[in-house]
């Protein structure tokens, strides 16, 4: 299934945005929605939420922040559960890579769940946290990339 990927610049598209993360984080993975919900959740230039549809579809989300001058810090990165074995993942994070590129960005951090680093390895990351740590009562590592 082709995939397309764009940019949030409306409310409508950032409640498509919310709509996966509250599916993905909040149902599924049980994270509190206060602990989901934060201030990065608006249009703004500090702030670049990606969505990818298939068939007209939403069915895959993420965010790019501003970590450092240098830096991107990918985050919420949310594919619907039907949707996961078709590699859109992948595609949704080399996009927001691409994105950090252009805006000028030499470094991709994120904050993975240990259950997924192994895919975050496919794709370049390397851990750079000591150990271990829980964010919303769920393992992580902090991953980097150069770009």
């Amino acid at each position: 299934m082709a995939a397309e990927i764009s940019y949030v610049t409306t409310e409508e598209e950032l409640k498509q945005a919310l709509g996966i993360r509250r599916q993905v984080f909040v149902m599924e993975q049980q994270v509190p929605e206060e602990l989901e919900i934060d201030q990065y959740d608006v249009i703004s230039p500090d702030v670049h939420h990606v969505l990818l549809h298939t068939d007209g579809q939403a069915v895959a989300t993420g965010r790019l922040i501003y970590y450092s001058k240098d830096t991107a810090k990918m985050q919420r990165i949310a594919v619907l559960e039907s949707y996961r074995s078709f590699g859109y993942g992948r595609v949704l994070l080399l996009a927001m890579e691409e994105l950090a590129r252009e805006l000028g960005l030499t470094y991709s951090l994120l904050d993975a769940q240990c259950q997924a680093q192994k895919f975050y390895d496919k794709l370049g990351y390397e851990v750079i946290s000591e150990e271990p740590f829980y964010d919303a009562d769920i393992l992580h590592v902090r991953m980097r990339k150069s770009l």
